[in-house]
């Protein structure tokens, strides 16, 4: 490209905010990053961005980056030299260690940094460090979708690209508010519909899709399953069935058919106040359809079965034979920029990279060679799992990468006391937070824009990350942070750089055989990757990734979710993003983003508002059986009757302290989705008339 002259240089690499993985231009001068823009040749965005990563870069430069190590002396953290900060993680994890055994030290790795970062990562807690207890973000979000694909159609990922998109005719896009979450695909999404696609949303709150879609289906939360329930059924009793795809590719279909017999339009009407005849027409306008892809978000896969949900959305598309072909994609709208690769690579607790488990004897064989240590064949825990070991003083120590799960995970007053509990806990971030308030050391990391790896985005596709500026101070890469413990720890890792932590990637993962940095140039390469370096944008052609090659549909009934409305708490919250922010806000409130949306609000329709008294902008508290907090209320009609919404980006708030335990039956994924919540006005003070939240 032809340099700008008001650059002093130009790097292209992968924006570090949501799963579409927008391709960008960051800009320097003068030794900061100055501007951002879209590549052109970015294959999942065009030559497009959004707001977040276009614009939401100057936290890279904001004062209160952390910039050196901290260790906690007398009860308070102080400046420490990187040796003082390694030593002391080093001693306190081989002390653990030798009192308590591995097991009782455990690690997250960030869905923010790179697969190499979680490679490394997961290497010191199985090799150095010697415990599976390793877990990431995909806990809380999409790790139902994992579980759901790997059962129907057997691998976890999307079995297309954004490119289906545009030759879809129809898009299903259920509990997934795109044009906020994921704005350049949601602006795809709103093109194709304008071009002729048919979108259906199914959401208790309307969005910008739905305003340009043929229909929306604003269910109550927590009854996907009798939705999609009911629409397999119509699409079975009006003969919209694919059979001769059935017979020949699909097992399961007569115990389906036997299962939603009951679930007629009327019938699923009752349970998710669906209209009877929006069933049949969502049903017939995706199963008369040539193409049609799904997409589906955390209103899905954050709710008691979510798990099972994601089965009966693959249930749709194997029913009809929407998938193996152009215009036909499961598409799970992955959250983080890398939180599809963060488990791919194998930051879990009970598998390698691309899902091997851990007790498989073959594969931990071939990294027992490779490491030179032995490996357990137990699973270690997951991350409800070391919040309930480190109450019960079983967990000692915790590594926690990139990831404020004070804020972020659900019930808050528990995870702030687990933290408490711990003898030892290392936080690696770069801004202190909620989780960094217990820490004993902080260590200050490298952002995205100032680290070489690779993502992987929403539709499977390895991208190059590119370092654009220089850490602040004596900020390290998490690379070089994982290299130096692990020294210390006696098991040194062999890598000269992240490309050789990809070359052993490849080694031990058939489905990234081929992967090397050349191969994955400007274009990306999507899993799996045969040693010739050819990738595959398009999965289940002619067969799936299951015993037999044939998918699988699953007979599941509907169950009602965890929380239900009552007297006492008679509405339900959801919660969700805004276009404005991301995730817990910690880069994005720090730039002018924050002038776009500095404070967040309730949500309520017109007719809850009037039935409990509280007038558009007045300050309200939320309670659940688990918590409360107090914001503003803003009087919509986008929210269906019955419902609240907010979101949890500003960490005044405290969105998180009204969820509960439920959780998704076979991922322990917590339901954010579906929360008996009480909404009652209280006195207006300055606060709630500048519109700040206020924690209850």
């Amino acid at each position: 490209m032809t340099r700008d002259p008001r650059f002093d240089v130009t790097t292209t690499t992968t924006c570090g905010y949501c799963g579409v993985g927008c391709r960008l231009e960051a800009h320097q001068h003068g030794g900061h990053i100055v501007s951002i823009s879209p590549a052109l040749d970015g294959p999942a965005n065009r030559g497009h961005t959004c707001l977040k990563g276009r614009f939401a870069h100057q936290f890279t430069r904001s004062r209160d980056r952390l910039t050196a190590p901290f260790v906690r002396e007398h009860g308070t953290l102080r400046l420490a030299s990187w040796d003082e900060a390694l030593d002391r993680v080093a001693s306190e994890f081989q002390r653990i260690k030798a009192e308590h055994g591995p097991d009782a030290i455990a690690g997250l790795a960030s869905a923010r940094g790179t697969n190499e970062d979680a490679w490394a990562m997961q290497r010191v807690m199985r090799a150095a460090i010697g415990t599976h207890n390793i877990d990431n973000c995909s806990r809380v979000c999409h790790s139902p979708t994992s579980f759901g694909l790997r059962k129907s159609v057997g691998l976890s990922g999307c079995s297309g690209s954004f490119d289906d998109i545009e030759h879809a005719d129809v898009l299903l896009i259920v509990g997934s508010n795109a044009t906020a979450a994921h704005p350049v695909a949601g602006a795809r999404m709103k093109q194709a519909a304008l071009a002729g696609a048919k979108i259906i949303t199914v959401d208790p709150r309307r969005n910008d899709l739905s305003d340009v879609g043929a229909l929306h289906c604003g269910l109550r939360p927590g009854t996907n399953a009798a939705f999609l329930n009911g629409l397999t059924h119509v699409l079975i009793r009006d003969g919209l069935v694919d059979r001769e795809f059935v017979r020949s590719r699909v097992e399961g279909f007569e115990g389906l058919a036997d299962l939603v017999a009951y679930l007629t339009p009327d019938v699923t009407e009752e349970l998710t106040g669906v209209p009877a005849a929006d069933v049949v027409r969502a049903a017939h306008i995706y199963g008369e359809a040539r193409t049609g892809s799904i997409a589906w978000g955390l209103g899905v896969t954050e709710q008691l079965y979510g798990s099972e949900c994601v089965q009966m959305l693959c249930n749709l598309a194997l029913l009809t034979g929407k998938i193996g072909r152009a215009g036909c994609a499961l598409l799970p709208m992955r959250g983080q920029n890398n939180v599809q690769g963060v488990s791919d690579v194998g930051a879990l607790p009970d598998t390698y990279s691309t899902y091997r488990s851990v007790g498989d004897d073959a594969t931990a064989r071939l990294f027992e060679e490779r490491w030179g240590v032995p490996l357990r064949r137990e699973r270690g825990l997951k991350l409800p799992e070391m919040i309930d070991a480190a109450l019960a003083g079983k967990l000692k120590a915790m590594w926690i990468c990139g990831y404020d799960i004070g804020q972020s995970d659900p019930d808050s007053a528990k995870v702030e006391a687990a933290l408490a509990n711990l003898e030892f806990l290392v936080v690696q971030d770069i801004f202190e937070n909620l989780t960094s308030r217990e820490a004993h050391v902080l260590l200050p990391a490298a952002s995205f824009l100032e680290k070489t790896g690779t993502f992987t985005n929403a539709e499977r596709r390895i991208q190059l990350v590119q370092a654009a500026a220089a850490p602040p101070g004596s900020a390290k890469t998490d690379l070089e942070i994982f290299s130096l413990v692990s020294e210390r720890l006696g098991h040194p890792l062999p890598y000269r750089g992240p490309e050789d932590v990809m070359l052993e990637i490849g080694a031990l993962t058939p489905a990234f055989a081929g992967v090397t940095y050349e191969r994955i140039g400007r274009g990306g390469l999507q899993w799996p990757v045969a040693a010739d370096g050819t990738d595959t944008p398009m999965l289940y052609a002619e067969s799936f990734a299951l015993p037999g090659g044939k998918g699988r549909l699953a007979a599941l009934p509907f169950k009602p979710p965890g929380d239900e409305a009552s007297e006492q708490y008679p509405l339900i919250l959801v919660t969700g993003r805004r276009l404005e922010h991301y995730n817990v806000g910690t880069m994005t409130r720090r730039t002018g983003n924050l002038e776009l949306l500095s404070h967040d609000v309730l949500e309520i329709h017109p007719d809850d508002a009037a039935a409990h008294g509280i007038a558009d902008g007045a300050l309200v508290e939320v309670r659940s059986r688990n918590g409360s907090i107090q914001l503003g209320a803003h009087v919509t009609d986008r929210i269906e009757a019955g419902h609240v919404f907010t979101a949890f980006h500003f960490p005044e708030v405290r969105t998180n302290l009204l969820i509960g335990q439920s959780a998704d039956i076979n991922t322990s994924c917590p339901e954010y989705k579906v929360v008996a919540v009480a909404v009652t006005p209280v006195a207006v003070h300055a606060g709630a008339a500048r519109g700040h939240a206020v924690v209850a």
